[in-house]
């Protein structure tokens, strides 16, 4: 039996439990490419991808360029060339595996609720073979609702068969954090993930904050 003070741990997924950045930041200079614009850099893929695809579009236009473009099918032709290349460059985060293992071994429940779309999440988590166990995951259009929402964390209690008391809700972005505080589980910021220079960590109100995976499994299991 475990010791750990929680019955289930849930993941945001871009930026916690994968990095994922490679691949969309591939996807959006692909784009960026067939209408003669500049790569974004890596530090603007990482600061970015939590926002979406539109907001890597945007990230590589200018205000004036943004009202020359249709956005809508710059978007669609991102998400396009990304399902065609979702496990390239994306890896799970390093000292994630122990982590996820550690959990399976003392039959500590996990899932992933994302605001990333089903067609995307399922066959990507199905790719990544190194994280078993996964007991559900909950995508953008599982529910009427996303997160900030707290509904898609409840699903995935109800799922898994626990309260949200008694669950951790691991994420690094705001309305990770929001969503799990709006559905009275405890929150752990990933400080690992795609969080901008600009944010004050701090003023997001989470439990605790979590440099690195390692630090998580440390937590969790002291």
């Amino acid at each position: 039996m475990s010791h750990s003070r929680f019955s289930a741990v849930l993941f945001d997924l871009d930026g916690t439990l994968l990095d994922t950045a490679p691949d969309l930041g591939a996807a959006a200079n692909f784009v960026l490419g067939q209408i003669g614009k500049a790569p974004l850099s890596d530090s603007v893929i990482r600061q970015t991808a939590s926002d979406g695809a539109l907001a890597l579009i945007k990230a590589g236009l200018t205000d004036i360029e943004q009202t020359e473009h249709d956005l809508a099918v710059l978007r669609q032709q991102l998400l396009d060339f990304y399902a065609q290349h979702l496990y390239v460059g994306t890896r799970p985060y390093d000292g994630m595996i122990e982590l996820i293992n550690w959990l399976n071994q003392s039959l500590i429940p996990w899932g992933v609720v994302t605001n990333k779309p089903a067609f995307l999440t399922e066959p990507l988590l199905a790719l990544v073979k190194e994280l078993p166990g996964c007991a559900t995951t909950v995508s953008a259009d599982t529910l009427p609702v996303r997160k900030p929402h707290p509904e898609p964390l409840w699903y995935a209690c109800a799922q898994i068969g626990v309260q949200a008391k008694d669950c951790l809700y691991v994420g690094d972005h705001i309305r990770d954090i929001e969503a799990g505080r709006n559905a009275g589980m405890k929150t752990a910021i990933a400080a690992w993930g795609y969080i901008a220079e600009t944010e004050l960590l701090s003023e997001w109100q989470a439990d605790v904050e979590m440099s690195d995976p390692h630090s998580l499994l440390k937590w969790l299991s002291r």
